[in-house]
């Protein structure tokens, strides 16, 4: 998950039955969950078109990358431009886009996109980089399209990135700086957010296990642990912390940008490492939030702002960020705050006929007007249509695509919305346009085995990583 601001021989067998951390959680994991038929309001074939429409979408917009802005970070799409984001190219789009080609079976661009890659990607680059962003886009991608592929130059790209980010880590609490100079080591930032600190143990867990390094895991879970004992007596942590003191600097706590990927990366370090310690957090962690953050609201079942020390609700607001959440509950086995809470993203969504960054749902007014191709409400009807096998969350997806076709597509690819109510459009694609959203929108539709979740575990940038076997 992105800010709202601004925006594996380590690998152990997957752990037993969940527990019951919370009221309604389901006691089966994933793997004990098989996905169901859906009815015959959508047959076969019409999935299969549905897939094949937004592998075209997807097309449209790579196609308009590799003739705008190719070799760069990622496409303007209004002004036909690029944009890199530290004035040299990472590769953020072509890393980021390699595995949902390949999934789609897009043998021909990932080829492009590879070649490219092997080619030109240096990260011997003296810039300043944000640690939790470089980790789930490139050092995730990099990753993941090696286990699909078997590149070992992106294997060695992987490990020489992880490298040059480990001095972040090299704080007195072992919580990492924000920012790190990839030639350098300098760093800086040191106050963070639970979501830039607890974001990357699976893509350095991962590393660890194709490496058989344990610095990688060993250095990102001490980093959460450290995060986690800190959390407040009623078990919520804050939205900012200084890392060289331990201090929250900001009690707020909540469910969206800058905390989201945390609580994601406990339940998910669990389920791809079989991590006791990361199922013992996540449990805790779950039990909280569902307690404090959760509201019952005329608007619907949402998840707002309290005080992490006392619970007391300190703000009514909820937006594309906090639309992961529905997909987490439904990973963990919780379908029933799932379900009731993708229903009130969904309202979100057709209050404008496209969600916006965010709003108030005491009185359902926008406040921030923003539509960035945000992944996260698309990301949980994939999880609640494979868990539960109800169509509703297939005609949910019919309604995102044909939004995302109707306001965001542009000749030279999709763009950004500066404001839902009046569908002017920025000039930005964002690479997890292509990584996530509609990546998840594919695999909606998609057969079951295009992608097995007893055999994956997403990052937060959707890049599939690979369980033990």
């Amino acid at each position: 998950m992105r800010f709202f601001v601004l925006s594996a021989s380590l690998l152990l067998a997957l752990i037993g039955p969940f527990p019951r951390g919370t009221k309604n959680a389901q006691t089966k994991t994933p793997a004990q969950m098989p996905s169901k038929a859906a009815p015959a309001e959508f047959s076969s074939a019409e999935k299969a078109e549905m897939a094949n429409a937004v592998k075209k979408q997807f097309l449209h917009a790579w196609d308009g990358y590799r003739r705008y802005a190719w070799g760069h970070d990622q496409l303007k799409p209004l002004s036909r431009g690029s944009y890199d984001w530290y004035g040299v190219s990472l590769g953020m789009t072509p890393v980021d886009a390699l595995d949902t080609m390949l999934l789609m079976g897009l043998k021909k661009q990932a080829d492009s996109a590879r070649e490219l890659i092997d080619r030109n990607l240096s990260f011997d680059r003296d810039i300043s980089v944000e640690n939790f962003e470089i980790t789930i886009r490139l050092l995730g991608g990099l990753e993941s399209s090696y286990e699909m592929t078997g590149d070992k130059r992106l294997l060695a790209l992987a490990e020489d990135l992880a490298n040059r980010l480990l001095p972040a880590f090299h704080s007195p609490t072992g919580m990492p700086y924000r920012f790190v100079n990839l030639k350098t080591g300098a760093v800086r930032g040191k106050v963070s957010n639970p979501a830039e600190i607890g974001t990357l143990t699976l893509e350095f867990g991962t590393l660890s296990k194709l490496t058989g390094k344990r610095i990688y895991f060993d250095t990102a879970k001490r980093a959460v642990v450290a995060l986690y004992k800190r959390r407040s007596p009623i078990g919520l942590v804050g939205s900012q912390i200084n890392v060289e003191t331990g201090q929250w600097v900001n009690p707020e706590s909540f469910i969206g940008g800058g905390i989201d990927s945390y609580y994601e990366y406990l339940l998910k370090a669990w389920l791809l490492f079989g991590d006791k310690d990361f199922e013992r957090m996540w449990n805790s962690s779950v039990a909280a939030v569902n307690r404090y953050v959760a509201q019952q609201a005329p608007t619907g079942f949402w998840y707002g702002e309290v005080n992490m020390n006392t619970g007391a609700r300190t703000g009514t607001e909820f937006g594309a960020l906090e639309a992961f959440w529905p997909g987490a509950l439904a990973l963990s086995g919780d379908l029933d705050r799932a379900k009731r809470l993708e229903d009130s993203c969904f309202k979100m969504w057709n209050l404008y006929g496209v969600e916006p960054d965010e709003l108030n749902y005491s009185d359902m007014k926008v406040t921030y007007p923003s539509y960035p191709l945000r992944p996260e409400i698309i990301e949980s009807a994939f999880y609640l249509y494979r868990f539960s096998g109800d169509p509703r969350y297939l005609r949910m997806g019919r309604t995102f695509y044909d939004s995302l076709v109707k306001y965001c597509r542009t000749d030279s690819g999709f763009a950004s919305l500066k404001d839902v109510r009046t569908k002017q459009k920025a000039d930005a694609m964002p690479s997890y346009f292509l990584a996530e959203t509609l990546k998840y929108l594919y695999l909606l539709f998609a057969p079951p085995e295009k992608l097995d979740l007893n055999r994956v575990v997403f990052n937060t940038e959707a890049h599939p990583l690979r369980k033990s076997p």
